[in-house]
């Protein structure tokens, strides 16, 4: 039985990774291998639909409430991305992008902000050009290796699978928010 008190969050996160983590002012992902698990569901008609993870979902949501803006950056091109960004008011989406920078430099410039200020979440090669510019270069459990390589942080947690919530969770507790909001929720 817990005492109410939360298990000590990121104790075996660095120095460096805290400190980068609570200079971010702004969350950039990927979607494939990030926000979902990767995998491409085709429907009989030839739709493509994939699967989110809520958990994830409701880490953006405490990142839009801590005033940290979240965008998106994607090589593809899917409805079902674009309706799941609505429902979580994500406020930048570009899709279509096989080579990030321009789109990323746009973000970065419209919010006013220096690479350091800037966190990345990817899972694969395409990433990598991001990777190396942000201040907060993250890579999820199950990205390549050469993805690893080029991050700061690697998540326990898979894509699709609640890393973005990990890593939604180490942004709060970096600005020593995390146990605020939960208490909020244990309070109601």
């Amino acid at each position: 039985m817990s005492n109410g008190k939360m298990q000590a969050p990121f104790a075996d996160v660095g120095a460096q990774v805290l400190e980068a983590a609570a200079a971010v002012s702004l969350l950039i992902m990927d979607v494939d291998g990030v926000l979902t698990d990767g995998g491409l569901y085709y429907g009989p008609n030839g739709l493509i639909s994939k699967r989110f993870n809520v958990q994830d979902g409701l880490g953006l949501t405490l990142l839009k409430q801590a005033g940290i803006p979240r965008a998106v950056i994607t090589g593809q091109d899917q409805p079902c991305v674009e309706k799941r960004l609505q429902d979580l008011d994500i406020e930048g989406y570009y899709p279509g992008c096989f080579d990030k920078r321009e789109s990323y430099e746009s973000l970065r410039l419209q919010y006013g902000l220096e690479h350091r200020q800037v966190a990345y979440i990817g899972d694969d090669w395409i990433d990598i050009p991001l990777l190396r510019r942000v201040g907060f270069p993250v890579a999820v459990a199950n990205a390549q290796p050469e993805v690893k390589d080029c991050a700061m942080y690697v998540t326990k947690e898979r894509g699709g699978h609640g890393a973005v919530r990990e890593v939604a969770r180490l942004l709060l507790h970096s600005r020593g928010l995390l146990e605020t909001m939960v208490d909020t929720w244990k309070e109601r």
